[in-house]
C-alpha cells in the first residue's frame, strides 16, 4: 500500500468515526486556544473533516496531486512535504485563526503538495470543475488559494501555511533534480 492510499484510508476511517461520535471534532480538531492542553491536535486535525464535501474534495485533490508528486519525488519525500506542510498550516492557523473555532482537514498538507508541484511543473495542465478546458497547475493552485480568503468557513491560514512550505519544497526539488521537468 502506498502513502496516498494509506492517507486516504486513514482520513475516511476518522471521518466515519466522527459521524458516530461528533465530539471527536473537539478532541482531534485544532482549537488554537486549547493547543497547550491538546498538543496532539497539531497532527490529528489533519485527519478530521467537517462534512462529506470537505473530505471528498480533499481526498480527490490528495489523490491526483499526490499521485503526480509521489512519482516525482518518491514516498519518503512526499510524506515529508505532506506532514511539514500540514504542520505549517496548523501553526499559521494557531497564530492567525479564531482562537475558539477548531481547524479541521488535510488542506494545509494538500496545499503543500500543490505548491511544490506549482514550482516543479507549473504548466502541467489540470482540469478544474466546472471549467471545460485544462488550466496550468500554477493557475489552479493560485485560484484555489485565493478563493479561500473570500469564503467563510475556510481556514485560509492553513492553506497559506501549507502552500508556502510547498513552494519552498518545490524550489528545492526543482534545483536538486537530475532531470528537468518539461511542464
Amino acid at each position: 500500500m502506498n502513502a496516498i492510499v494509506f492517507l486516504v484510508a486513514l482520513n475516511v476511517i476518522v471521518f466515519f468515526f466522527k459521524l458516530f461520535s461528533p465530539q471527536l471534532t473537539y478532541l482531534l480538531g485544532l482549537t488554537p486556544a486549547l493547543v497547550p492542553q491538546q498538543p496532539w491536535t497539531l497532527i490529528t486535525a489533519m485527519f478530521v473533516h467537517a462534512n462529506f464535501s470537505h473530505i471528498l474534495f480533499n481526498m480527490i485533490s490528495l489523490f491526483f496531486l499526490g499521485s503526480f508528486f509521489l512519482r516525482l519525488v518518491g514516498e519518503t519525500e512526499f510524506l515529508k512535504v505532506y506532514f511539514i506542510g500540514g504542520l505549517a498550516g496548523n501553526v499559521l492557523y494557531i497564530l492567525l485563526g479564531p482562537p475558539l473555532i477548531p481547524g479541521l482537514g488535510a488542506s494545509g498538507a494538500i496545499f503543500a503538495i500543490g505548491g511544490a508541484l506549482a514550482i516543479m511543473a507549473p504548466k502541467l495542465p489540470v482540469l478544474v470543475f466546472p471549467l471545460p478546458v485544462p488550466v496550468p497547475l500554477w493557475g489552479a493552485m493560485t485560484f484555489f488559494l485565493l478563493i479561500g480568503f473570500f469564503l467563510s468557513g475556510i481556514a485560509w491560514q492553513a492553506h497559506l501555511g501549507g502552500f508556502l512550505v510547498g513552494l519552498l519544497a518545490g524550489y528545492y526539488y526543482r534545483k536538486t533534480r537530475r532531470r528537468p521537468l518539461y511542464y
